[in-house]
């Protein structure tokens, strides 16, 4: 018959000393003499103690669990921020926890809420407008958020949107296109500075911009709005969609409607997932830095954990990726 496991009474028994103080001294509680130590010691590896992660927690009111909520688990977007955040966790002997709230602002309150109560702090991505999320300051845990916020008194670690659709526009422009629409998805807080750095710049070249709505910010929705952008009156003659995601519905889409992409249409897209240089042709796109986000998150959390002072906002700066998805158009 197969032994049961050692308990802490084992290892008081043969360290000779009080359970109290073994199980002070597995969790950190208290220091004791270096001959006391060094028989603790002794006696934890002769038996094979292993300590009981539930029974720490509830002693020491720590879990070594961080909750991570995404807005989509199946977006490789989300799926870089979570390798990025498991590794710093990892590295640091902490656990990750992941919920997703599938792009649905409604399940974002009890989720957070509940996951809160089995984690030492939390990262959080949401869908909700800043004047709706009041109640996520008042959750008693550390937070780290995930984008920019103008009002909150909460920590948060962001990509440069701005900053990569100028790029992006930018690179269009060079290229010699005029007519170019944004396909955008603005239930995101997002959209708003996607859309902004692509109207500041074309703004600045005197350039409109055609700017289309999606339900959501997926291939799907790519592939559903592809025929009310490229068969209207004015089609453009490049696009820049919310993310990856549409932009390959788009494209998919656009082929199957007669368009040949770069030729009759440059197409471009955010995030750099890695389904992008896989397509043919290959999608430019901003990389976000979606899994260094993901670790930036993570190592300010354990910051925060940990008592020290961090600044409220950390931003990441992105990269164009060119490819095959656009050409420069003839004059």
């Amino acid at each position: 018959m197969k032994s049961s496991a050692p308990t802490i009474r084992d290892v008081a028994a043969a360290a000779q000393v009080s359970t109290a103080t073994v199980s002070k001294y597995i969790n950190g509680a208290q220091r004791f003499s270096p001959k006391v130590e060094a028989a603790l010691d002794a006696a934890i590896a002769s038996l094979g103690y292993k300590s009981n992660p539930l029974a720490k927690s509830m002693i020491t009111g720590r879990t070594n669990t961080i909750g991570l909520s995404v807005l989509d688990v199946t977006n490789p977007h989300f799926s870089s921020i979570l390798k990025g955040a498991n590794r710093v966790a990892h590295d640091h002997e902490y656990s990750v926890v992941l919920v997703d709230t599938e792009e649905t602002p409604s399940r974002e309150r009890r989720t957070l809420e509940d996951l809160s109560r089995r984690v030492d702090g939390l990262i959080v991505s949401s869908r909700l407008r800043e004047h709706e999320m009041a109640w996520v300051a008042e959750i008693d845990k550390p937070l780290v958020f995930f984008g920019s916020l103008n009002e909150l008194p909460l920590p948060t670690v962001a990509s440069d949107d701005h900053g990569g659709a100028f790029m992006l526009a930018q690179h269009l422009r060079m290229l010699g296109h005029r007519r170019i629409a944004y396909l955008g998805f603005s239930k995101s807080r997002r959209d708003e500075e996607r859309l902004g750095g692509i109207r500041e710049c074309l703004e600045a070249a005197g350039l409109p911009l055609a700017v289309y709505d999606a339900e959501g910010p997926s291939m799907a929705e790519g592939e559903r709005m592809a025929s009310n952008i490229v068969l209207g009156a004015s089609r453009p003659d490049a696009v820049i969609c919310y993310n990856d995601l549409m932009a390959l519905g788009f494209m998919k889409e656009a082929a199957s409607l007669g368009l040949s992409i770069p030729r009759d249409l440059s197409v471009v897209g955010f995030d750099n997932i890695p389904y992008g240089k896989y397509v043919t042709p290959a999608l430019t796109t901003v990389d976000l830095q979606s899994e260094r986000l993901g670790a930036t998150a993570m190592s300010k959390l354990l910051s925060v954990i940990r008592g020290e002072q961090v600044e409220k906002l950390t931003k990441v700066a992105p990269q164009l990726v060119l490819r095959a998805s656009t050409v420069a158009r003839q004059a």
